[in-house]
């Protein structure tokens, strides 16, 4: 059975968190396949302490039918996008003509600029085996550091012991892919992508900010792009859970999910649901007066 975990509430204006309240529960995350499928879950049960479920990608037509599932509970939804994907079991000409015209000329140009910025030649390595993940480890981690993620973020490429025996275990069971962009043998650029049987899933992408104006996050994902589908072995690729303009760009397809918070209907938990539906309504309505750019300075 899954067991209820701490895990933060937050609230957040952007990607940036102001402040976050936590509660013990249960996540259900669904794969790729879950959320395309969209069939009913079945959910573990509740311990005493526990104070609901996160259910993440749900597929927004199940959304009425699982929060009736729990008319006793106090049911949030926590964001709304779409779970993209990209078709990978195509050719590489044919996943390039899913993108507008502009896009294969900018993607073309930021390749093009990349390669003559790092002296003619692109240097991408691919990282497989439990030594090689060891290896990759450790370069990535030097790019991670400088991330924005990191930094900002939490987000970075973990550093735990846990995760760092998951990645190895993963790849001895050849059930992970990762890669590095260097420049003059220094790595600055990474992608980790754990697999799901013919799935690669999106995990960890980061690029040091001194290149930022030429691109390295998005000339390393065109060039895995290519290097996967032309392998064959994958038949999509998993860009996860949220949205934004780099899971837009690359993807070729998407289901319109949601992230669900299920409470038991406890004082402190309508305290707090009432809280984050009001926080999360000020944010939409400054977003909505052109505010956006005044609340991202703010949060810096």
């Amino acid at each position: 059975m899954t067991s209820a975990i701490p895990l933060p509430l937050r609230f957040q204006v952007g990607a940036r968190t102001m402040f976050s309240v936590k509660r013990r529960l249960v996540r259900v995350g669904l794969s790729l396949d879950e959320a395309m499928a969209g069939e009913a879950l079945d959910f573990p049960h509740l311990g005493g302490a526990d104070h609901g479920f996160l259910v993440t990608s749900l597929r927004e037509n199940r959304l009425e039918t699982v929060a009736g599932q729990y008319p006793g509970m106090l049911a949030l939804v926590r964001q709304r996008y779409t779970r993209r994907f990209a078709d990978t079991a195509q050719s590489f000409d044919a996943y390039l003509a899913t993108f507008s015209g502009k896009s294969r000329s900018t993607l073309r140009r930021k390749v093009r600029k990349f390669t003559e910025a790092s002296g003619g030649a692109l240097d991408i390595r691919t990282y497989r085996t439990p030594d090689e993940i060891t290896e990759f480890q450790t370069l990535a981690r030097k790019v991670s550091a400088k991330t924005y993620q990191e930094k900002l973020l939490d987000a970075g490429l973990p550093d735990d012991p846990d995760s760092k025996a998951e990645m190895i275990r993963a790849a001895a069971k050849g059930e992970v892919c990762a890669w590095l962009l260097f420049v003059e043998n220094e790595p600055v650029s990474y992608l980790y992508a754990p697999a799901d049987g013919d799935t690669l899933i999106y995990a960890y992408l980061g690029y040091d900010p001194e290149w930022a104006r030429h691109s390295p996050g998005t000339v390393l994902q065109v060039e895995v792009m290519k290097q996967i589908i032309e392998e064959g072995r994958f038949r999509r690729f998993d860009f996860t859970e949220g949205d934004g303009q780099h899971k837009r760009l690359f993807a070729t397809d998407g289901v319109a999910c949601v992230d669900l918070l299920l409470l038991r209907k406890t004082p402190g938990n309508y305290l707090l649901a009432g809280a984050l539906t009001a926080f999360d309504r000020c944010v939409g309505f400054a977003k909505g007066l052109g505010l956006g750019n005044w609340a991202r300075r703010l949060t810096r």
